[in-house]
């Protein structure tokens, strides 16, 4: 047993009652079920405390594939991109937006979510009783805007409409919203290509609605700031909304990379000038190598290639017809040399062919643009556009990932333990052709607890329990305590971790999306109610939709110092 404390681990019993945890050690108490953990480790349920399953709720209420890699807790409503409030007008809006923004696909969107609900509560309301893990969902500043500013959502807001959206937020959290969440990121575009409504916010209309959070108990805070190295401007603003909630704050996503490691310590620096300010400002960074799986259908990453955005906007029939014109290709390719931070999507000769969806091309998965280039005698861009073309955009590929060398590896061993930082950001549910970071607790315990010594087992199950509970202040979740709710992961040390990536077609109007098994992850309960079952998922929906100050306590700047503070003592 370990029981997510990061104390050494023990053996024993655990005896589960109406949901909670009612006994530990040695248990001889009659029990209408019985479990044989012998062999495996008995951990508390993982939590994954940044996730878009906003949407995938109604139509996969087991939220897969996490459950499958022992998550029993999830948080959706980040980046601004909550879907409630919804007014009659911002449905349309919201689906197109999410499908541009998060990689959604539009006619899973448009086939498998009801979009009726008008309030936070009332979309919350219709979650109960059809989840499989427990989830928690703030409340989004795009969703906000737009149901206050509708068609003006991308103007500034006027005090009025600030005023408007603060009593609207507050609203939501009485009815149970986590928290709030916002994103100034130049990244994050809507459904026509322009900037998400929360983009179009100044610093004080943000840090009005962040003092809003601050009147209801069990909130917290999710931000980004921007893509790229941050400014001071950026760390005064989320200090600034620290303390206007007295709240910690968590943004995402730190990479960390061990050729560039003053780019690590100049985001985590942002943490200290909160600090020095009596503010509190967390990282979130996954526990594995990001790979970016991309496609030309969806556009993503290669919008953000300088010259290309007009022609990743474009319909798809007509950036076909465009990517296939030989002066549109050279104008594409040059612009393309100039890509700064996501030079790697533009490094063409070692982009590796990850998936192919047509047969002739099968032959092709798991080679270089650069070989297959050589072999047709044409230049690496051409390959990859010819390649695409012929399966109508859709082939997969994926840019060499930055950061896989033990310099790198050595940086994150060394940062992961650090209390500015969080292990977690999986984005599961969103992105859906592009990562596979939902897999992000299994790696953690696979490849960078057994197979590279990065940290010991009880101290990765701490970063997947006790610390993202501490910070979100879960009632009851995070731990193996006696009373506590009986969310339990049990697995196999000796081979847990993700099994083999593959693109899965079973969203609504068939559309397609990245998807792993685990291998390991034997059972998972959600109170003491099996939603995993000898590797696979029941039918069960035990999961609690979690509400504010009901299932969540507050947790102020000071307090989660103290408690970092003594979690120090005691390592």
């Amino acid at each position: 047993m370990i029981d997510g404390t990061g104390r050494p681990r023990f053996t024993g019993d655990v005896g589960i009652r109406d949901r909670l945890i009612v006994s530990l050690g040695e248990v001889d108490e009659a029990a209408r079920e019985t479990l044989d953990a012998a062999g495996l480790v008995v951990a508390p349920g993982f939590i994954d405390i940044h996730t878009h399953y906003d949407a995938q709720a109604f139509w996969d209420g087991s939220l897969s594939p996490s459950p499958l890699h022992g998550v029993t807790t999830v948080i959706g409503g980040n980046c601004g991109f909550s879907i409630a409030p919804l007014s009659e007008e911002s449905g349309d809006y919201m689906m197109r937006m999410l499908a541009r923004v998060e990689a959604m696909p539009l006619e899973s969107l448009r086939e498998g979510v009801p979009w009726n609900w008008r309030s936070f509560g009332e979309y919350l309301d219709c979650l109960e009783g059809g989840i499989g893990p427990n989830a928690g969902f703030l409340v989004g500043h795009s969703a906000l805007r737009r149901y206050v500013m509708g068609a003006r959502s991308d103007q500034p807001a006027s005090p009025g409409d600030v005023d408007a959206m603060s009593a609207l937020l507050s609203e939501s959290l009485a009815a149970g919203g986590l928290g709030f969440s916002s994103s100034l990121a130049a990244a994050h575009a809507d459904g026509d290509g322009n900037p998400v409504p929360s983009r179009a916010a100044t610093p004080e209309e943000i840090v009005d609605l962040c003092r809003v959070v601050g009147a209801h108990p069990g909130t917290t805070l999710e931000f980004i700031a921007s893509i790229g190295l941050f400014e001071e401007s950026d760390m005064a603003l989320m200090s600034d909304m620290s303390l206007a909630a007295d709240r910690p704050l968590n943004w995402n996503v730190l990479v960390i990379n061990g050729q560039t490691p003053e780019n690590a310590a100049r985001q985590l620096s942002a943490g200290d000038y909160a600090r020095e300010r009596g503010a509190t400002v967390i990282a979130l960074t996954p526990p594995m190598l990001m790979k970016l799986r991309i496609n030309l259908r969806s556009g993503l990453l290669f919008d953000l290639l300088p010259g290309w955005g007009e022609t990743m906007a474009l319909p798809l029939d007509q950036r076909m017809k465009a990517l296939a014109e030989p002066d549109t290709r050279r104008r594409l390719e040059a612009s393309a040399r100039d890509a700064g931070l996501i030079s790697f999507v533009s490094d063409w000769p070692n982009v590796l062919v990850d998936e192919t969806f047509e047969a002739k091309n099968e032959k092709l998965r798991g080679r270089t643009i650069g070989e297959i280039a050589a072999e047709r005698g044409v230049s690496a861009f051409d390959a990859l556009l010819d390649l695409a073309l012929s399966e109508g955009l859709r082939t997969s590929f994926l840019p060499r990932a930055a950061g896989d060398d033990e310099a790198s590896w050595k940086l994150r061993a060394e940062l992961w333990n650090d209390d500015r930082l969080l292990l977690g950001g999986s984005d599961a549910g969103a992105h859906l052709d592009m990562i596979d970071t939902f897999t992000c607790s299994t790696s953690l315990l696979g490849e960078c607890v057994r197979e590279r010594g990065l940290m010991s087992l009880e101290t990765a199950v701490a970063h997947l329990t006790t610390r993202p509970a501490r910070l979100l202040g879960l009632r009851g979740r995070g731990r193996i305590e006696v009373g506590g709710c009986a969310d339990i992961t049990l697995f196999d040390p000796a081979s847990v971790g993700p099994g083999e990536v593959h693109t899965r077609y079973d969203l609504p109007a068939g559309a397609g999306r990245l998807y792993a098994e685990a291998t390991g992850i034997e059972h998972v309960l959600v109170g003491g109610v099996a939603l995993v079952s000898g590797g696979r998922l029941t039918e069960a929906r035990p999961g609690r939709v979690l509400r504010s100050g009901r299932d969540t306590q507050t947790v102020t700047n000071a307090s989660l110092r103290r408690g970092n503070d003594e979690r120090e003592r005691s390592a």
